[in-house]
């Protein structure tokens, strides 16, 4: 009998518990990921969407850009899902290797702009929380998230586009 008043018990502290995480994340991260989006949206009409468009063309046409530049800056205008439709300036062939690096990088970008991939903050909340808790800056975690993710998703991109076209002419190789 004590170990159903004990689930009764927790039962409902587990629903409290869990308002309590909400009302934190409501005052808390929810507001700055609104603010940030709304500077970002700010950002694409001060500039024109059709600059951007075009330097996104720009960037699909050399390595570097295509699988760094490109992918930030899909994931900061459009943040996630909609930073896939980037995909669209790339050519065929391309397009799994930019997927792969812009996927990579999905992670990384929470550290410093959590609006992007908001879905996904859990991981880095997750980790900062444990540096701070052992009394280390979290900043320096962020930043150095942000740029491993940028190296890993260039060598992500790079790596998948050469894998592609091996694939890309045994594919042609057995259909002929």
């Amino acid at each position: 009998m004590t170990w159903i008043q004990w689930i009764g018990t927790h039962f409902i502290g587990m629903f409290e518990a869990g308002g309590k995480q909400f009302m934190g994340l409501l005052t808390g991260i929810v507001p700055t990921l609104i603010v940030l989006l709304t500077f970002t949206n700010a950002v694409i009409k001060f500039v024109g969407e059709e600059r951007i468009n075009k330097a996104v063309q720009f960037a699909s046409k050399y390595t570097l850009l295509r699988y760094t530049l490109m992918p930030i800056l899909s994931i900061l205008f459009l943040t996630n899902p909609m930073a896939y439709t980037f995909g669209r300036f790339v050519p065929e062939k391309q397009k799994p290797a930019f997927y792969d690096s812009l996927v990579s990088f999905l992670h990384p970008v929470t550290a410093l702009f959590p609006y992007a991939n908001a879905g996904e903050l859990f991981i880095y909340l997750g980790i900062a929380n444990g540096l701070r808790q052992a009394g280390y800056s979290t900043s320096e975690l962020a930043v150095r998230y942000f740029l491993v993710g940028i190296v890993i998703m260039l060598l992500r991109g790079i790596i998948t586009e050469q894998i592609s076209k091996v694939l890309a002419k045994k594919m042609e190789t057995r259909s002929k």
